[in-house]
């Protein structure tokens, strides 16, 4: 009897701990499988329903944080190297992903969240896709992991190539998945490369918008195509995103309230992660193997150092 309780407790207990801001990510990612693993989830069913209904919340909810007028302005100073490396990564990742003969949609958000901004991009993603839990929870976990390794592997290779802060941070924001690591990387690499590399990132995030809409047509026609009777889910949140980050950006009096809102919105995120790291089991890690992990390793190397010798060769700058 102790035993079920602790069982029916442990995943309430774990998703209430995952809102404080000791939390990360990955830390919650991981003990949402180490619940699912241990305990296993008794509440399956609610998880799976408020997985999706907490991503489209989230996603909407960082647009708070956004300042439209500097992103854009940003952006617009490198988009033809932002057009060409998000087009290489999707290229580069379907051949490998056909190459691996990869699970279809896992090998879609791993290449999204490598092509644009890591989680947040996967994150976005995931329901347009109706992606399952497992598919997003083994996508996340290939992310954070190249997260983790970027900390420690991306400023020695700045020191060791003798990178200026402007490059380290061009090139940070460029080949590393998600905001947050980017932002940890820069800032051991110094306070200009800090500005640069954050700056990059947020202005490349906005990509998720138009990429998250053609995927939505994309499946929306080859749907059609199989005269397939299951409707494709339509990325309302997208445009919840615009319309918010918009409205901080018209106007300036909102922005303390913003930022209010973009960190409940990254809390939300932790405790999402957790539940969908909480919706996996052994049988489906076991299933989807390796294979994954391949691509997304591989595809992240391929990318940076491309990335790191444009920059290094000034054609990147």
């Amino acid at each position: 009897m102790q035993i079920k309780s602790l069982k029916n407790f442990a995943l309430p207990f774990f998703a209430i701990l995952s809102l404080f801001p000791f939390v990360s990510s990955g830390m919650a990612l991981f003990a949402g499988l180490m619940v699912a693993v241990v305990f296993g989830n008794s509440y399956s069913a609610q998880t799976k329903k408020l997985t999706h209904t907490f991503l489209s919340l989230a996603v909407m909810g960082l647009g708070a944080g956004m300042n439209l007028s500097v992103v854009a302005r940003v952006g617009a100073n490198g988009i033809v190297y932002t057009v060409l490396g998000i087009a290489s990564a999707f290229i580069l990742g379907s051949l490998m992903g056909s190459f691996l003969k990869a699970e279809r949609n896992t090998s879609l958000l791993i290449t999204v969240g490598t092509a644009i901004c890591g989680g947040s991009a996967i994150a976005a993603v995931a329901p347009v896709i109706r992606a399952k839990s497992e598919e997003v929870s083994v996508a996340l976990g290939v992310v954070f992991m190249l997260n983790a390794l970027a900390l420690f592997i991306f400023p020695f290779l700045g020191h060791h190539f003798n990178l200026s802060e402007t490059q380290f941070g061009l090139w940070s924001a460029l080949a590393i998945h998600d905001t947050s690591s980017v932002v940890g990387a820069t800032l051991q690499y110094g306070g200009h490369a800090l500005e640069v590399g954050t700056t990059v990132k947020l202005a490349r995030a906005l990509w998720i918008i138009p990429v998250a809409m053609m995927i939505s047509l994309i499946r929306s026609k080859q749907q059609e195509a199989t005269e397939t009777n299951q409707k494709m889910k339509k990325p309302w949140f997208i445009l919840g995103f615009i319309v918010v980050a918009a409205l901080v950006t018209l106007f300036p009096s909102l922005r303390p309230f913003g930022h209010q809102v973009e960190w409940l919105a990254k809390r939300l995120m932790v405790l999402t992660l957790f539940l969908i790291g909480s919706n996996l089991t052994l049988e489906t890690i076991k299933t989807v193997g390796i294979k994954p992990f391949i691509q997304g390793i591989f595809l992240w190397i391929i990318m940076g150092t491309g990335t790191l010798f444009f920059i290094v060769s000034n054609i990147i700058k």
